[in-house]
Protein backbone atom coordinates (compact mmCIF):
# COMPACT_ATOMS: atom_id res chain seq x y z
CA UNK A 1 0.00 0.00 0.00
CA UNK A 2 1.41 3.38 -0.96
CA UNK A 3 2.13 6.05 1.64
CA UNK A 4 -0.50 8.30 0.09
CA UNK A 5 -3.21 5.66 0.26
CA UNK A 6 -2.17 4.77 3.78
CA UNK A 7 -2.34 8.39 4.93
CA UNK A 8 -5.85 8.78 3.51
CA UNK A 9 -6.95 5.56 5.18
CA UNK A 10 -5.47 6.54 8.52
CA UNK A 11 -7.04 10.01 8.41
CA UNK A 12 -10.43 8.66 7.45
CA UNK A 13 -10.44 5.92 10.07
CA UNK A 14 -9.34 8.37 12.75
CA UNK A 15 -12.10 10.86 11.91
CA UNK A 16 -14.68 8.09 11.92
CA UNK A 17 -13.32 6.81 15.22
CA UNK A 18 -13.73 10.23 16.81
CA UNK A 19 -17.23 10.58 15.38
CA UNK A 20 -18.34 7.28 16.87
CA UNK A 21 -16.81 8.23 20.21
CA UNK A 22 -18.66 11.52 20.26
CA UNK A 23 -21.94 9.88 19.28
CA UNK A 24 -21.45 7.05 21.75
CA UNK A 25 -20.62 9.31 24.70
CA UNK A 26 -22.76 12.29 23.85
CA UNK A 27 -19.96 14.75 24.69
CA UNK A 28 -16.73 16.17 23.32
CA UNK A 29 -13.77 13.86 22.95
CA UNK A 30 -11.48 15.74 25.37
CA UNK A 31 -14.10 17.15 27.72
CA UNK A 32 -13.43 16.41 31.38
CA UNK A 33 -16.33 14.35 32.80
CA UNK A 34 -18.36 16.12 35.46
CA UNK A 35 -18.98 12.96 37.40
CA UNK A 36 -16.47 11.04 39.48
CA UNK A 37 -14.27 8.30 38.10
CA UNK A 38 -15.59 4.78 38.23
CA UNK A 39 -13.28 2.26 39.82
CA UNK A 40 -12.59 -0.65 37.51
CA UNK A 41 -11.19 -3.90 38.82
CA UNK A 42 -10.13 -6.46 36.23
CA UNK A 43 -9.52 -10.07 37.09
CA UNK A 44 -6.63 -11.99 35.58
CA UNK A 45 -6.66 -12.07 31.80
CA UNK A 46 -8.48 -15.04 30.34
CA UNK A 47 -5.80 -16.16 27.90
CA UNK A 48 -5.97 -19.87 27.20
CA UNK A 49 -2.71 -21.46 26.09
CA UNK A 50 -2.12 -25.17 25.75
CA UNK A 51 -1.11 -26.90 29.04
CA UNK A 52 2.62 -26.89 28.16
CA UNK A 53 2.48 -23.19 27.32
CA UNK A 54 0.46 -21.71 30.15
CA UNK A 55 0.08 -17.95 30.48
CA UNK A 56 2.26 -17.48 33.54
CA UNK A 57 -0.10 -15.14 35.42
CA UNK A 58 -2.79 -17.83 35.36
CA UNK A 59 -0.25 -20.54 36.07
CA UNK A 60 1.01 -18.68 39.13
CA UNK A 61 -2.58 -17.91 40.20
CA UNK A 62 -2.17 -14.16 39.91
CA UNK A 63 -5.15 -11.81 40.04
CA UNK A 64 -4.68 -8.50 38.20
CA UNK A 65 -6.59 -5.34 39.07
CA UNK A 66 -6.49 -1.89 37.48
CA UNK A 67 -8.31 1.03 39.07
CA UNK A 68 -9.40 4.22 37.34
CA UNK A 69 -8.13 6.74 38.26
CA UNK A 70 -4.80 5.12 39.13
CA UNK A 71 -3.03 5.75 42.42
CA UNK A 72 0.37 7.17 41.49
CA UNK A 73 1.86 8.01 44.92
CA UNK A 74 5.34 6.63 45.45
CA UNK A 75 8.51 5.88 43.48
CA UNK A 76 8.42 3.93 40.22
CA UNK A 77 11.59 2.50 38.69
CA UNK A 78 12.90 0.70 35.61
CA UNK A 79 13.45 -3.04 35.87
CA UNK A 80 15.96 -3.26 32.99
CA UNK A 81 17.91 -1.08 30.60
CA UNK A 82 15.18 0.35 28.40
CA UNK A 83 15.60 0.86 24.65
CA UNK A 84 13.73 3.76 23.07
CA UNK A 85 13.49 4.51 19.33
CA UNK A 86 16.63 6.09 17.98
CA UNK A 87 18.01 4.07 19.66
CA UNK A 88 18.19 5.67 23.10
CA UNK A 89 19.22 3.73 26.19
CA UNK A 90 17.62 4.88 29.40
CA UNK A 91 16.66 4.06 33.00
CA UNK A 92 13.91 5.97 34.79
CA UNK A 93 12.90 6.77 38.38
CA UNK A 94 9.65 8.74 38.74
CA UNK A 95 8.34 10.03 42.09
CA UNK A 96 4.72 11.16 42.41
CA UNK A 97 3.54 13.04 45.52
CA UNK A 98 -0.01 13.32 46.92
CA UNK A 99 0.20 17.07 46.17
CA UNK A 100 0.26 16.11 42.43
CA UNK A 101 3.86 17.30 42.10
CA UNK A 102 6.32 14.90 40.51
CA UNK A 103 10.05 14.48 40.18
CA UNK A 104 11.43 12.42 37.30
CA UNK A 105 14.97 11.19 36.82
CA UNK A 106 15.98 10.01 33.35
CA UNK A 107 19.46 8.55 32.97
CA UNK A 108 20.79 8.23 29.41
CA UNK A 109 23.60 5.88 28.32
CA UNK A 110 25.88 5.28 25.37
CA UNK A 111 25.34 1.49 25.36
CA UNK A 112 22.43 -0.95 25.28
CA UNK A 113 23.42 -2.44 28.63
CA UNK A 114 23.20 0.90 30.48
CA UNK A 115 26.76 0.53 31.74
CA UNK A 116 28.19 3.85 30.47
CA UNK A 117 26.16 6.88 31.66
CA UNK A 118 26.20 9.90 29.34
CA UNK A 119 23.91 12.40 31.08
CA UNK A 120 20.93 12.59 33.44
CA UNK A 121 17.87 14.81 33.35
CA UNK A 122 16.11 16.03 36.49
CA UNK A 123 12.52 16.98 35.70
CA UNK A 124 10.09 18.65 38.10
CA UNK A 125 6.49 19.51 37.47
CA UNK A 126 2.85 18.93 38.31
CA UNK A 127 0.35 16.43 36.94
CA UNK A 128 -3.45 16.38 36.82
CA UNK A 129 -5.47 13.27 36.07
CA UNK A 130 -8.29 14.18 33.72
CA UNK A 131 -10.54 11.28 32.78
CA UNK A 132 -10.80 7.67 31.80
CA UNK A 133 -9.53 7.49 28.23
CA UNK A 134 -12.21 7.17 25.57
CA UNK A 135 -9.57 6.17 23.02
CA UNK A 136 -7.40 3.63 24.86
CA UNK A 137 -9.82 1.70 27.06
CA UNK A 138 -8.48 1.00 30.55
CA UNK A 139 -6.14 3.99 30.49
CA UNK A 140 -6.41 7.39 32.15
CA UNK A 141 -5.68 10.66 30.39
CA UNK A 142 -3.61 13.27 32.20
CA UNK A 143 -1.98 16.63 31.56
CA UNK A 144 1.30 17.87 33.00
CA UNK A 145 3.06 21.16 33.56
CA UNK A 146 6.87 21.35 33.70
CA UNK A 147 8.49 23.77 36.13
CA UNK A 148 12.19 22.90 35.77
CA UNK A 149 14.46 20.62 33.76
CA UNK A 150 18.12 20.27 34.66
CA UNK A 151 20.94 18.30 33.08
CA UNK A 152 24.02 16.67 34.59
CA UNK A 153 26.75 15.55 32.20
CA UNK A 154 28.77 12.56 33.29
CA UNK A 155 31.82 12.99 31.04
CA UNK A 156 33.49 15.44 28.68
CA UNK A 157 32.79 13.03 25.83
CA UNK A 158 29.07 13.19 26.61
CA UNK A 159 29.25 16.99 26.49
CA UNK A 160 30.85 16.88 23.05
CA UNK A 161 28.25 14.42 21.73
CA UNK A 162 25.39 16.58 22.96
CA UNK A 163 26.99 19.72 21.54
CA UNK A 164 27.05 18.07 18.11
CA UNK A 165 23.30 17.37 18.31
CA UNK A 166 22.10 20.76 19.56
CA UNK A 167 21.87 24.06 17.67
CA UNK A 168 24.59 26.65 18.43
CA UNK A 169 22.23 28.77 20.53
CA UNK A 170 21.60 25.86 22.90
CA UNK A 171 25.27 24.97 23.10
CA UNK A 172 26.19 28.53 23.99
CA UNK A 173 23.42 29.00 26.52
CA UNK A 174 23.06 25.59 28.10
CA UNK A 175 26.18 23.52 27.67
CA UNK A 176 29.13 25.88 27.56
CA UNK A 177 29.03 26.36 31.34
CA UNK A 178 27.94 22.81 32.19
CA UNK A 179 30.78 20.93 33.87
CA UNK A 180 30.59 17.14 34.32
CA UNK A 181 28.91 16.27 37.60
CA UNK A 182 27.25 19.67 38.04
CA UNK A 183 23.52 20.33 37.64
CA UNK A 184 22.80 22.91 34.95
CA UNK A 185 19.31 24.26 34.32
CA UNK A 186 18.06 23.80 30.77
CA UNK A 187 14.47 24.92 31.25
CA UNK A 188 12.27 26.84 33.68
CA UNK A 189 8.89 28.54 33.45
CA UNK A 190 10.53 31.72 32.13
CA UNK A 191 12.53 30.04 29.36
CA UNK A 192 11.44 28.44 26.11
CA UNK A 193 11.59 24.74 25.28
CA UNK A 194 13.61 25.01 22.09
CA UNK A 195 16.70 23.34 23.55
CA UNK A 196 14.63 20.55 25.09
CA UNK A 197 12.97 19.80 21.76
CA UNK A 198 16.34 19.79 20.01
CA UNK A 199 17.43 17.22 22.58
CA UNK A 200 14.39 15.10 21.68
CA UNK A 201 13.04 15.53 25.20
CA UNK A 202 9.35 15.24 25.91
CA UNK A 203 7.17 14.16 28.82
CA UNK A 204 4.18 13.43 26.58
CA UNK A 205 4.32 9.91 28.03
CA UNK A 206 2.46 11.35 31.04
CA UNK A 207 -0.58 11.94 28.81
CA UNK A 208 -1.72 8.31 29.15
CA UNK A 209 -1.25 5.99 32.11
CA UNK A 210 -2.48 2.79 33.70
CA UNK A 211 -1.51 1.09 36.98
CA UNK A 212 -1.89 -2.67 37.26
CA UNK A 213 -1.59 -4.58 40.53
CA UNK A 214 -0.73 -8.28 40.47
CA UNK A 215 -2.07 -10.05 43.57
CA UNK A 216 -0.13 -13.27 44.14
CA UNK A 217 -1.61 -16.26 45.95
CA UNK A 218 1.08 -16.09 48.66
CA UNK A 219 -0.07 -12.59 49.66
CA UNK A 220 2.54 -10.51 47.85
CA UNK A 221 1.84 -8.02 45.10
CA UNK A 222 3.60 -6.31 42.20
CA UNK A 223 2.51 -2.90 40.95
CA UNK A 224 3.31 -1.67 37.44
CA UNK A 225 2.93 1.82 35.98
CA UNK A 226 2.30 1.95 32.23
CA UNK A 227 3.04 5.33 30.65
CA UNK A 228 2.35 6.44 27.08
CA UNK A 229 4.39 5.15 24.14
CA UNK A 230 7.26 7.09 22.54
CA UNK A 231 6.82 7.86 18.83
CA UNK A 232 9.20 5.88 16.63
CA UNK A 233 9.84 8.96 14.46
CA UNK A 234 12.23 11.30 16.30
CA UNK A 235 10.70 14.38 14.64
CA UNK A 236 7.21 13.52 15.95
CA UNK A 237 7.94 12.52 19.53
CA UNK A 238 7.58 15.97 21.17
CA UNK A 239 4.02 16.37 19.80
CA UNK A 240 2.91 12.74 19.98
CA UNK A 241 -0.30 11.96 21.86
CA UNK A 242 0.17 8.34 23.01
CA UNK A 243 -2.40 5.62 22.42
CA UNK A 244 -0.26 2.69 23.59
CA UNK A 245 2.22 2.09 26.38
CA UNK A 246 5.95 1.74 26.99
CA UNK A 247 7.34 -1.11 29.03
CA UNK A 248 6.10 -0.54 32.59
CA UNK A 249 7.91 0.89 35.58
CA UNK A 250 7.45 -0.99 38.85
CA UNK A 251 6.73 0.39 42.30
CA UNK A 252 9.88 0.56 44.40
CA UNK A 253 8.07 -1.12 47.31
CA UNK A 254 6.14 -3.67 45.26
CA UNK A 255 8.33 -5.07 42.48
CA UNK A 256 9.45 -8.43 41.17
CA UNK A 257 12.05 -10.38 43.17
CA UNK A 258 14.91 -10.55 42.65
CA UNK A 259 15.36 -7.20 40.88
CA UNK A 260 18.89 -5.83 41.27
CA UNK A 261 18.18 -3.15 38.65
CA UNK A 262 15.24 -1.85 40.72
CA UNK A 263 17.48 -1.26 43.73
CA UNK A 264 20.19 0.48 41.68
CA UNK A 265 17.71 2.82 39.99
CA UNK A 266 15.92 3.54 43.28
CA UNK A 267 19.15 4.62 44.99
CA UNK A 268 20.31 6.75 42.06
CA UNK A 269 20.43 10.52 41.78
CA UNK A 270 21.19 12.97 38.99
CA UNK A 271 24.85 13.03 40.13
CA UNK A 272 25.02 9.27 40.71
CA UNK A 273 23.36 7.46 37.82
CA UNK A 274 22.88 3.70 38.13
CA UNK A 275 25.51 1.61 36.37
CA UNK A 276 23.84 -1.69 35.60
CA UNK A 277 25.73 -4.97 36.00
CA UNK A 278 26.80 -6.62 32.78
CA UNK A 279 24.37 -9.32 31.74
CA UNK A 280 25.75 -12.55 30.28
CA UNK A 281 25.36 -12.76 26.53
CA UNK A 282 22.41 -14.93 25.47
CA UNK A 283 22.85 -16.64 22.09
CA UNK A 284 19.95 -15.89 19.77
CA UNK A 285 17.94 -19.08 19.30
CA UNK A 286 14.42 -18.78 17.91
CA UNK A 287 13.58 -22.49 17.93
CA UNK A 288 10.21 -23.33 19.40
CA UNK A 289 7.22 -21.30 20.47
CA UNK A 290 7.05 -17.82 21.99
CA UNK A 291 3.97 -16.16 23.49
CA UNK A 292 2.94 -12.83 24.99
CA UNK A 293 3.51 -12.40 28.71
CA UNK A 294 0.38 -10.31 29.14
CA UNK A 295 -2.50 -8.69 27.32
CA UNK A 296 -0.64 -6.10 25.24
CA UNK A 297 -1.80 -2.59 24.42
CA UNK A 298 -0.23 -1.31 21.20
CA UNK A 299 -0.45 2.14 19.60
CA UNK A 300 -3.54 2.85 17.45
CA UNK A 301 -5.73 1.22 20.08
CA UNK A 302 -4.82 -2.43 19.68
CA UNK A 303 -5.34 -5.00 22.44
CA UNK A 304 -3.78 -8.30 21.46
CA UNK A 305 -1.69 -11.33 22.27
CA UNK A 306 1.02 -12.77 20.02
CA UNK A 307 1.95 -16.42 19.52
CA UNK A 308 4.94 -17.29 17.29
CA UNK A 309 6.51 -20.58 16.26
CA UNK A 310 9.92 -20.74 14.56
CA UNK A 311 11.61 -23.65 12.78
CA UNK A 312 15.31 -22.75 12.30
CA UNK A 313 15.99 -25.86 10.22
CA UNK A 314 13.43 -24.91 7.60
CA UNK A 315 13.71 -21.14 8.23
CA UNK A 316 9.93 -20.97 8.53
CA UNK A 317 7.75 -19.09 11.00
CA UNK A 318 4.12 -18.77 11.96
CA UNK A 319 2.53 -15.88 13.84
CA UNK A 320 -0.91 -15.81 15.43
CA UNK A 321 -2.28 -12.43 16.48
CA UNK A 322 -5.41 -12.62 18.62
CA UNK A 323 -7.17 -9.26 18.86
CA UNK A 324 -9.58 -8.13 21.56
CA UNK A 325 -11.91 -5.20 22.17
CA UNK A 326 -10.68 -4.32 25.68
CA UNK A 327 -7.46 -4.26 27.79
CA UNK A 328 -8.05 -7.52 29.68
CA UNK A 329 -8.08 -9.62 26.48
CA UNK A 330 -11.33 -11.38 27.35
CA UNK A 331 -13.51 -10.35 24.37
CA UNK A 332 -11.96 -11.54 21.06
CA UNK A 333 -12.68 -9.63 17.86
CA UNK A 334 -10.59 -11.39 15.21
CA UNK A 335 -7.57 -13.62 14.73
CA UNK A 336 -4.88 -13.18 12.08
CA UNK A 337 -2.49 -16.01 11.21
CA UNK A 338 0.59 -15.36 9.06
CA UNK A 339 3.14 -17.85 7.71
CA UNK A 340 6.35 -17.50 5.75
CA UNK A 341 10.14 -17.71 5.75
CA UNK A 342 12.92 -15.73 7.37
CA UNK A 343 16.65 -15.18 7.00
CA UNK A 344 19.04 -14.06 9.72
CA UNK A 345 21.42 -11.25 8.80
CA UNK A 346 24.28 -9.48 10.53
CA UNK A 347 24.53 -8.42 14.17
CA UNK A 348 23.01 -4.98 14.63
CA UNK A 349 25.47 -2.09 14.45
CA UNK A 350 23.15 0.05 16.58
CA UNK A 351 22.06 -2.38 19.28
CA UNK A 352 24.61 -4.67 20.87
CA UNK A 353 23.37 -8.25 21.17
CA UNK A 354 20.59 -7.77 18.63
CA UNK A 355 20.49 -9.30 15.15
CA UNK A 356 18.94 -8.19 11.89
CA UNK A 357 16.39 -10.36 10.11
CA UNK A 358 14.40 -10.32 6.90
CA UNK A 359 10.92 -11.86 7.08
CA UNK A 360 8.75 -12.84 4.14
CA UNK A 361 5.04 -13.49 4.50
CA UNK A 362 3.60 -15.93 1.97
CA UNK A 363 0.24 -16.78 3.54
CA UNK A 364 -2.30 -14.90 5.67
CA UNK A 365 -5.56 -16.17 7.12
CA UNK A 366 -8.20 -14.29 9.06
CA UNK A 367 -10.84 -15.57 11.47
CA UNK A 368 -13.61 -13.08 12.31
CA UNK A 369 -14.71 -13.55 15.91
CA UNK A 370 -17.85 -11.38 15.92
CA UNK A 371 -20.67 -10.48 13.54
CA UNK A 372 -19.69 -6.91 12.59
CA UNK A 373 -16.30 -7.93 11.23
CA UNK A 374 -17.90 -10.82 9.35
CA UNK A 375 -20.34 -8.47 7.60
CA UNK A 376 -17.48 -6.18 6.60
CA UNK A 377 -15.52 -9.03 5.00
CA UNK A 378 -18.60 -10.34 3.18
CA UNK A 379 -19.09 -6.95 1.51
CA UNK A 380 -15.88 -7.20 -0.56
CA UNK A 381 -15.79 -7.71 -4.32
CA UNK A 382 -15.14 -11.20 -5.76
CA UNK A 383 -11.47 -12.09 -6.07
CA UNK A 384 -10.33 -9.22 -3.86
CA UNK A 385 -10.54 -10.59 -0.32
CA UNK A 386 -11.04 -14.31 0.11
CA UNK A 387 -14.34 -15.91 -0.87
CA UNK A 388 -17.06 -13.21 -0.92
CA UNK A 389 -20.11 -14.15 1.07
CA UNK A 390 -18.22 -17.06 2.60
CA UNK A 391 -17.08 -15.40 5.78
CA UNK A 392 -18.54 -16.85 9.00
CA UNK A 393 -17.97 -16.09 12.65
CA UNK A 394 -15.31 -18.41 14.04
CA UNK A 395 -14.34 -19.83 10.62
CA UNK A 396 -10.84 -19.17 9.28
CA UNK A 397 -10.43 -18.18 5.63
CA UNK A 398 -7.19 -18.13 3.65
CA UNK A 399 -6.41 -14.88 1.80
CA UNK A 400 -3.58 -16.41 -0.25
CA UNK A 401 -5.71 -17.35 -3.33
CA UNK A 402 -6.62 -13.66 -3.77
CA UNK A 403 -3.05 -12.49 -3.05
CA UNK A 404 -4.25 -10.88 0.13
CA UNK A 405 -7.13 -8.46 0.53
CA UNK A 406 -7.22 -5.24 -1.51
CA UNK A 407 -9.87 -3.69 0.71
CA UNK A 408 -7.76 -4.28 3.83
CA UNK A 409 -4.44 -3.32 2.25
CA UNK A 410 -2.97 -6.84 2.51
CA UNK A 411 -0.69 -7.79 -0.36
CA UNK A 412 1.05 -11.14 -0.67
CA UNK A 413 3.88 -11.96 -0.70
CA UNK A 414 5.30 -9.30 1.61
CA UNK A 415 8.78 -8.60 3.03
CA UNK A 416 9.83 -6.79 6.22
CA UNK A 417 13.13 -5.87 7.86
CA UNK A 418 13.25 -6.81 11.53
CA UNK A 419 15.39 -6.69 14.68
CA UNK A 420 15.51 -9.51 17.26
CA UNK A 421 17.20 -9.95 20.62
CA UNK A 422 17.03 -12.50 23.45
CA UNK A 423 17.59 -11.98 27.18
CA UNK A 424 16.97 -13.80 30.46
CA UNK A 425 14.34 -12.58 32.90
CA UNK A 426 14.65 -12.52 36.71
CA UNK A 427 13.64 -16.21 36.79
CA UNK A 428 16.37 -17.10 34.27
CA UNK A 429 13.76 -17.82 31.61
CA UNK A 430 14.48 -16.75 28.01
CA UNK A 431 12.72 -13.70 26.59
CA UNK A 432 12.43 -12.70 22.95
CA UNK A 433 12.39 -9.01 21.97
CA UNK A 434 11.01 -8.20 18.51
CA UNK A 435 11.33 -4.83 16.79
CA UNK A 436 8.78 -2.15 17.59
CA UNK A 437 6.24 -1.36 14.89
CA UNK A 438 6.23 2.19 13.40
CA UNK A 439 3.92 4.49 15.35
CA UNK A 440 2.18 5.63 12.14
CA UNK A 441 0.94 2.11 11.43
CA UNK A 442 3.17 1.54 8.40
CA UNK A 443 5.43 -1.48 7.84
CA UNK A 444 9.25 -1.73 8.04
CA UNK A 445 9.34 -2.80 4.39
CA UNK A 446 12.65 -1.06 3.64
CA UNK A 447 16.05 -1.32 5.26
CA UNK A 448 15.81 2.32 6.35
CA UNK A 449 12.66 1.48 8.33
CA UNK A 450 14.21 -1.33 10.34
CA UNK A 451 13.20 -0.90 14.02
CA UNK A 452 15.61 0.60 16.56
CA UNK A 453 13.61 -0.39 19.65
CA UNK A 454 11.51 -3.31 20.84
CA UNK A 455 7.97 -4.37 21.69
CA UNK A 456 7.03 -6.10 24.92
CA UNK A 457 9.09 -9.28 25.39
CA UNK A 458 7.67 -12.73 24.67
CA UNK A 459 8.20 -15.88 26.74
CA UNK A 460 9.61 -19.14 25.44
CA UNK A 461 7.22 -21.99 26.13
CA UNK A 462 8.29 -25.05 24.12
CA UNK A 463 11.49 -26.53 22.84
CA UNK A 464 10.39 -27.74 19.44
CA UNK A 465 8.16 -26.89 16.55
CA UNK A 466 4.66 -28.25 17.00
CA UNK A 467 1.42 -28.10 15.10
CA UNK A 468 -0.55 -27.14 18.20
CA UNK A 469 -0.37 -23.43 17.50
CA UNK A 470 -2.11 -23.99 14.17
CA UNK A 471 -4.84 -26.17 15.63
CA UNK A 472 -5.39 -23.78 18.52
CA UNK A 473 -7.50 -21.55 16.30
CA UNK A 474 -9.14 -24.22 14.14
CA UNK A 475 -12.63 -23.16 13.19
CA UNK A 476 -14.14 -26.15 15.00
CA UNK A 477 -12.35 -25.26 18.24
CA UNK A 478 -12.85 -21.51 18.47
CA UNK A 479 -14.69 -20.58 21.66
CA UNK A 480 -16.32 -17.16 21.37
CA UNK A 481 -16.29 -14.96 24.43
CA UNK A 482 -18.90 -12.33 25.16
CA UNK A 483 -19.40 -10.08 22.18
CA UNK A 484 -19.25 -6.86 24.23
CA UNK A 485 -21.39 -3.81 23.69
CA UNK A 486 -22.69 -2.75 20.29
CA UNK A 487 -20.52 0.38 20.41
CA UNK A 488 -17.34 -1.68 20.75
CA UNK A 489 -18.36 -3.81 17.79
CA UNK A 490 -18.81 -0.69 15.69
CA UNK A 491 -15.36 0.53 16.68
CA UNK A 492 -13.86 -2.79 15.69
CA UNK A 493 -15.37 -2.49 12.21
CA UNK A 494 -13.98 1.01 11.76
CA UNK A 495 -10.41 0.14 12.65
CA UNK A 496 -10.30 -3.40 11.26
CA UNK A 497 -9.04 -2.40 7.83
CA UNK A 498 -6.40 -0.08 9.24
CA UNK A 499 -5.17 -2.68 11.71
CA UNK A 500 -4.60 -5.39 9.15
CA UNK A 501 -2.51 -3.04 6.99
CA UNK A 502 0.18 -3.21 9.65
CA UNK A 503 -0.05 -6.91 10.43
CA UNK A 504 1.72 -8.50 7.51
CA UNK A 505 4.72 -9.82 9.45
CA UNK A 506 6.04 -9.79 12.97
CA UNK A 507 3.88 -7.43 14.97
Amino acid sequence: MSNGHFSHLLTGVWLLWQAVLVIGTGTKLWEVPTGSFKSLSNLSESLQWEPHCQYHYLQDRVRITAKIPPRLDGTWVSTRCEVRPGPEFITRAYIFHPSRHFKALQHYYTDSGCEDPAYSLLIRGKIRLRQASWITLGGTEAEHHLSKVGIVLHSSAAKQRLASRLPPSCVGLSLSRAAPGMLHEMYNTRAGRGCLEALGFSMMELGLMRVETQHHHHGGKVQELFLGDIHTDWTQRTQHRPTGYQQPLQHAMHHIHPCPVCALVYRSSEQRPPVLPRSPAVPLSLAGRWVSQRCETHPTILFLTRDFTFDPDQHTWEGIYQHYSEPTCSQPTFTLRALGHYAQGNPSAKLSGASEFVFKVTQVSVTPMEESTTKLLNSTRPGKCGHPGGWEVGVEQDLTPTDGCTMLGIKLPHKEYELFKTEMDHRKHPLLFIGERPSDGSNPDRVQRRPTSFQAPMEHCSGGVTQQSRSAFNSKQVQLAASGTERLSQLVVLVFGFVLCGLLCVY
